[in-house]
């Protein structure tokens, strides 16, 4: 076809370095240059001359070009190497930006859970009173519970005053059941003595 095929290029590229004519021209001012050597008249000398001269210019150019791009090479890598380095610098970056975010995360989801074990604790405290309501019924609480000590010291001395009396009261009923008893016997040995006496009148 119209364009070279891939083999074709290639042998090229082996032969002519980077396709830009280098080995065509050498060979060129080298058949030129033989040619001055071998040229009869002054003219075709001349000519001859020119076209090596020509071919040298090319050359030259061709040279510079290459240099040129070597040039652009070197600093297209520099570039890269800037480039990569700073890609490199933004990766490292990026990966204390995702170690500080995963430290943010650990924290908030710390923080979200001592607020719902806050939220939580919360609304036990709610269920049970306040300090000072607490404080006013432990108040009144010591003062009835006081009273009722008054209460108590005043039913024991009762209890300790109805003992003592009931104490004397068994005392005087013992001792009036003594009196009774001892009446009885006197009453009995009077009637006795009584008896015996009309006994002996009658005698």
């Amino acid at each position: 076809g119209f364009f070279p095929s891939d083999e074709v290029i290639r042998k090229r590229l082996l032969i002519d370095g980077d396709g830009a004519g280098d080995d065509r021209r050498i060979n060129l001012l080298v058949k030129s240059f033989i040619k001055w050597c071998n040229s009869g008249s002054q003219e075709e000398g001349y000519s001859q001359y020119q076209r090596m001269l020509s071919t040298l210019s090319q050359c030259e150019f061709s040279m510079g070009k290459t240099l040129l791009v070597y040039d652009m090479n070197l600093r297209e890598m520099e570039n890269y190497e800037k480039i990569y380095k700073d890609i490199e610098n933004s990766i490292a970056a990026a990966h204390e930006k995702i170690s500080e975010c995963k430290k943010q995360i650990l924290q908030a989801k710390r923080i979200r859970k001592n607020r719902q074990e806050y939220d939580a604790l919360a609304k036990v405290i709610q269920h049970h009173p306040d300090r000072h309501e607490t404080l006013k019924q432990l108040e009144a609480l010591g003062k009835e519970l006081q009273h009722l000590s008054h209460i108590k010291e005043n039913v024991e001395d009762k209890l300790e005053l109805r003992r003592k009396q009931f104490h004397v009261l068994l005392s005087t009923i013992h001792e009036l059941q003594q009196t009774l008893e001892n009446d009885e016997k006197l009453s009995e040995a009077e009637e006795s003595q009584e008896a015996q006496m009309e006994t002996e009148t009658k005698q």
